[in-house]
């Protein structure tokens, strides 16, 4: 149930759940997200922003989006302390790693699963710093906190101030050790701008981690003709074989042959259709892996990507 709601910087609500009977949410680690059923049947994945030692509540935080797709009016219009929501277990995609130092650089509400990994790096001891990039000074969330158990580990930078991402870059990128990892939430293009400069400055992207709870937008290319072609899908335990039409997905294919599928955003953005490729080569077009993960080829979300090789073999 929602047990408390708070204005959080300029546009954004923070969402307090708690069980209805008081008793300890299920554990979590920082970067996990929880899918929330919404009042009209959405389905929207949040991060949780709270301190994954504590239990007793999960701390969600959305921002009002002008181009909404329904699920932040519906948080911010229909949502009332007291009143019940369906969420999921936490799922993780975005999981903190091994590292001599850790720089987690948010942009915008990209704080929220960057907030709960600086709370676990806290608590652990481990060495990190946090930048934080929004408009103005006014959209900042959790100031409370940053200003104070994060303390001077967190470094606040505000567009209207000179100090946006393309001005102003964290300077652990240069000279980074071998062992430093980078985090990375908030909007696609500033992403993209701090993995550039990362790469540009000697990151691999094995060590570079990020994640966005917006699609991704298909760079459109000379063959894309040709990657939206029908292809077969064939199930690793049945040997059934299935084709996917240029307009269907696998997804849709499947759950209509009955094949039990995990399925939530349907975007590519959540991790939940997850599925293991046995052979064949995925066309990725999800937001969830990262790059390392999708040339590995190992996994494909079924939602909406598709296949460069005329057959894929899934783990179904």
């Amino acid at each position: 149930m929602i047990d408390a709601m708070s204005r959080q910087g300029a546009g954004n609500v923070a969402v307090e759940l708690m069980r209805a009977d008081g008793a300890a949410l299920p554990a979590f680690e920082a970067g996990a997200h929880v899918d929330v059923h919404l009042p009209g049947g959405l389905i929207r994945q949040y991060s949780i922003a709270s301190p994954p030692a504590d239990r007793s509540r999960y701390v969600l935080c959305v921002r009002r989006e002008p181009a909404s797709r329904g699920g932040s009016a519906s948080v911010h219009e229909r949502l009332r302390v007291g009143q019940a929501l369906t969420i999921s277990t936490p799922r993780n995609l975005f999981a903190l790693m091994p590292g001599g130092h850790h720089v987690l650089v948010a942009g915008g509400i990209g704080i929220t699963p960057l907030l709960a990994m600086a709370h676990q790096l806290l608590a652990g001891g481990a060495s990190f710093e946090l930048h934080y990039y929004v408009r103005s000074r006014q959209e900042i969330a959790f100031l409370r906190q940053l200003q104070g158990e994060l303390g001077d580990r967190v470094h606040l930078h505000s567009a209207e101030e000179g100090r946006d991402a393309r001005q102003v870059l964290p300077g652990a990128l240069d000279g980074a050790g071998n062992d430093h990892q980078l985090y990375l939430c908030g909007p696609a293009a500033f992403m993209d701008h701090i993995t550039a400069a990362a790469q540009a400055r000697g990151w691999d992207a094995s060590r570079i981690h990020s994640e966005a709870f917006a699609p991704v937008v298909p760079v459109p290319s000379a063959d894309a003709a040709a990657q939206d072609a029908a292809f077969e899908v064939q199930l690793a335990s049945s040997g059934q074989v299935y084709c996917v039409p240029a307009d269907r997905t696998i997804a849709q294919v499947l759950g209509e042959a009955g094949v039990p599928l995990s399925l939530s955003c349907e975007m590519g953005i959540c991790g939940a259709c997850l599925t293991d490729v046995v052979e064949g080569m995925p066309d990725h077009r999800d937001s969830v892996q990262s790059e390392t993960e999708k040339a590995g080829n190992r996994q494909i979300t079924v939602c909406c990507s598709r296949s460069r090789s005329p057959r894929l073999t899934l783990a179904l």
